[in-house]
C-alpha cells in the first residue's frame, strides 16, 4: 500500500507542476489565464514593488535551501526519502501559486514594440524559450528531476540509483540550457511591464545564484569529471568560434 500511495504521490505532484509550469506561460505571456503578471489595477508602486520582491525572494531562497544535499540530508529524517524530490515538487507547485494569487500588477510601461515583425521575433523567442526548458529536461532525465522515476523504483521494489554525469546535445554547448531556456522565456516579450521586469530580473538574479551553489554540488558528486566539463563548455552563452578551433 506505502509503494502505491507513493506513486500516486509522486504522479500528482508532476501532474501539478505540468499545471502550474502551463499557467506561467500564460501569466507572464498575458495569454488565456483569469489572472497574468499585468491583471489588475496599479495600487501604490511601493507597496506592489515591495510584495511582488518579497514573493520572489520567498522563492528563491527557498528553492535554493531545500535543493542543497546538506538539507537533503535533515529533511529526509522527516521526509520519506523515495517521495523527497515529489515534495520538492509540491513545494514549488504551490510557492508558484502563491505568486500567481498574490502577485501585483505595475502595469507601467518599460518597452513596447510596435514593429509587426519585431512584435513576432520576441514572440518566438518566447516560445521558444518554454520549449528549450522542456527539451533540456528531456535530454538529461526528465522523470527523475520531477521526482516520478524515484517513486517508480520504489513501486517496484528497486533501490533508488544517481543519474550519471552526460552531456547530450544541448549540454555539448552550455552547461545549463534549462536555465537559458527561463532567462529568454522571461525576457522575451514585446510589451515589457515594470511588474513583468521586476518578475524577470528578479528569477534572473536568482538563476545565476543558483547556479553558484549547484554547480558546488556538482564538483563535490562528479569530481573531476565535471570539472573538466566546466572548463571546455560555457555556462550560459554558447561559444562556438572555441569548438571549431578546438576541432
Amino acid at each position: 500500500m506505502a509503494r502505491v500511495a507513493a506513486l500516486a504521490y509522486g504522479l500528482a505532484c508532476y501532474v501539478g507542476f505540468l499545471g502550474v509550469y502551463l499557467y506561467l506561460i500564460g501569466f507572464l505571456g498575458n495569454l488565456l489565464v483569469p489572472k497574468s503578471v499585468d491583471s489588475g489595477v496599479d495600487g501604490p508602486l511601493a507597496t506592489a514593488l515591495l510584495v511582488n520582491v518579497l514573493l520572489l525572494a520567498f522563492f528563491g531562497v527557498t528553492h535554493t535551501v531545500m535543493a542543497r544535499p546538506t538539507f537533503k540530508r535533515a529533511w529526509t529524517k522527516f521526509v520519506p526519502v523515495p517521495i523527497e524530490r515529489s515534495t520538492y515538487v509540491l513545494i514549488t507547485n504551490l510557492q508558484l501559486i502563491l505568486l500567481y494569487w498574490l502577485w501585483q500588477p505595475m502595469t507601467g510601461t518599460v518597452w513596447a514594440v510596435d514593429n509587426t515583425i519585431g512584435q513576432g521575433i520576441l514572440w518566438a523567442l518566447f516560445g521558444a524559450g518554454w520549449l528549450l526548458v522542456l527539451v533540456s529536461t528531456l535530454q538529461i532525465n526528465h522523470l527523475d528531476l520531477f521526482g516520478v522515476r524515484h517513486v517508480w523504483l520504489f513501486f517496484r521494489g528497486q533501490e533508488y540509483t544517481n543519474v550519471a554525469l552526460t552531456t547530450p546535445m544541448l549540454y555539448k554547448h552550455v552547461r545549463h540550457p534549462l536555465y537559458v531556456g527561463w532567462i529568454t522565456a522571461f525576457w522575451a516579450t514585446p510589451s515589457m511591464s515594470a511588474g513583468h521586469l521586476v518578475f524577470a530580473a528578479g528569477l534572473t538574479i536568482y538563476i545565476l545564484i543558483a547556479i553558484y551553489f549547484e554547480e558546488r554540488n556538482l564538483v563535490e558528486f562528479h569530481g573531476a569529471g565535471y570539472v573538466e566539463y566546466r572548463k571546455r563548455t560555457p555556462m550560459l552563452i554558447p561559444r562556438p568560434w572555441k569548438r571549431s578551433a578546438s576541432g
